[in-house]
């Protein structure tokens, strides 16, 4: 089964170059199974599932407010005063108002997009090589992440058209059992799946740049910043390193809101592979072989 998802010269290399060189009385590190094995990829998807689930939940109340001033600007013209109309109107029970569809829909779209990710990932390195990999690492960031995102999106696409649904248009319905099934009736299959096209055109370059920038910035991290190599630090250390990553990978990306969220999700996520003991790789290092060619 570990075999399924990566060739032995990927696994080569993995050893070669990319597991941290310890210290012998330090002992070795134990894993809970082999970095590219179905497992990982599988528990690296209950990692993502975890991290997008709860982050976007958490912050349905201000998603509430979003989505209503885009419908209705002239009602709810800021944040404070939209929080402060939905607590009037509909009691604190508005502020949360598709909690239900957001949690499922962000929690699919995690699952698909943190686990293709790391498949996506490693299959392209492999394509290319280790030499052709290091060089091109930042390209293949950026496909596997938009080659995830797609396959994300699609998990989302129902949940989201659900939510906004519930959110936006007032006495439609106020749970997910009962607007999933009201527009399955009126619309057909269709209803869940017209707005696929504008995630897509949102959430890929959005996630390409999360992630791209989240692998070069924990990178650069460990090479300028950290004043000890990564095998060196413990694992309360590496999750901050984490944290600052996501931090200033969402910094990238959105501001404030985002870069809180991209770092929870990284933190969780990475959480996630350590209290699973799952391999986790420090940032790439150039070959021997391709140093000696410079």
């Amino acid at each position: 089964m570990c075999d399924l998802l990566t060739g032995q010269r990927l696994k080569d290399y993995y050893c070669t170059h990319i597991l941290p060189t310890r210290n012998p009385s330090v002992g070795h590190e134990e894993h809970s199974c082999e970095y590219g094995s179905l497992s990982y990829l599988l528990l690296c998807s209950l990692g993502g599932l975890l991290s997008c689930g709860v982050t976007h939940t958490a912050v349905v109340p201000l998603d509430v407010v979003k989505c209503r001033m885009q419908v209705e600007p002239k009602r709810y013209r800021g944040l404070v005063q939209g929080l402060t109309l939905t607590v009037q109107e509909e009691g604190t029970r508005g502020l949360v108002k598709g909690w239900a569809p957001t949690a499922i829909g962000y929690s699919m779209q995690g699952l698909g997009k943190f686990g293709l990710y790391e498949f996506f990932k490693i299959h392209y390195s492999d394509l290319l090589g280790p030499e052709q990999a290091y060089l091109w690492r930042t390209s293949i960031y950026l496909a596997a992440s938009a080659s995830a995102e797609f396959f994300a999106d699609i998990a989302l696409a129902p949940m989201e058209a659900v939510k906004v649904r519930i959110q936006t248009q007032e006495g439609y319905a106020n749970t997910l059992r009962e607007a999933a099934p009201k527009m399955y009736i009126e619309e057909g299959l269709w209803a869940f799946y017209k707005g696929v096209a504008p995630l897509w055109m949102r959430q890929i370059p959005y996630t390409m740049m999360k992630f791209s920038c989240f692998e070069r910035t924990v990178e650069a991290l460990y090479k300028y910043v950290v004043p000890k190599p990564r095998d060196k630090c413990s694992k309360m250390e590496q999750l901050g390193v984490t944290f600052v990553g996501g931090y200033i990978a969402g910094l990238f990306t959105r501001i404030l809101m985002i870069g809180t969220l991209t770092a929870l999700q990284w933190f969780i996520y990475d959480s996630v592979k350590v209290y699973l003991k799952l391999p986790r790789p420090p940032p790439p290092e150039m070959p021997a072989s391709l140093k000696k060619k410079l």
